[in-house]
């Protein structure tokens, strides 16, 4: 019989991510009632700590499903790249951090991540939108008490990258991934 790994997903896999995917989007949408305040950002850093660069496949899961949702519009457009931003910064993360280094990390990245969403968002609106410098740091100054809530948000469910990393690569290993 033939070991050899095939390139690509396998079954298992592609409805791990699925799955993935639509969790995320079905928390996005059940905590909506909080203004920025989801569980999006320890999702990303999860999935990546995890799954490294497959870890792309549940956030842009998650990306067109809420694009399908509520209208492929201009606020969707950054959504693009912002979470691959906080992919990227993960994946720049040292892979063998002890457990007291990643429970200060992961809760301070995962927050840093939320309070800069507004200063990340910005470029693409000012395209969008025509707007110049100015009105670009006036368009984040507005936005900064949600960006201070998100932060917040993130940092309180940051503490759970490490415990959830923990428990879903255990569950991979047991899965045979």
């Amino acid at each position: 019989m033939d070991t050899r790994k095939r390139p690509g997903l396998s079954i298992r896999e592609t409805a791990l991510f699925a799955m993935l995917g639509a969790l995320m989007f079905c928390s996005k949408i059940l905590m909506e009632v909080l203004p920025n305040i989801h569980l999006l950002g320890m999702f990303t850093m999860v999935y990546t700590i995890v799954f490294r660069k497959k870890a792309l496949i549940p956030i842009y899961l998650y990306v067109v499903m809420n694009g399908l949702y509520a209208g492929f519009s201009a606020w969707w457009v950054p959504y693009l790249y912002i979470w691959t931003i906080l992919w990227g910064v993960t994946m720049l993360l040292p892979r063998g951090m002890s457990k007291k280094a990643a429970c200060v990390v992961y809760p301070a990245v995962c927050a840093l991540h939320g309070f800069l969403y507004g200063i990340l968002y910005s470029p693409a609106q000012a395209l969008m939108f025509g707007l110049d410098f100015r009105q670009m740091l006036a368009w984040i100054a507005a936005g900064l008490p949600f960006d201070v809530l998100h932060g917040l948000g993130n940092l309180a469910t940051g503490l759970l990258v490490l415990p959830l990393a923990e428990l879903l690569k255990r569950l991979s290993r047991m899965a045979g991934q």
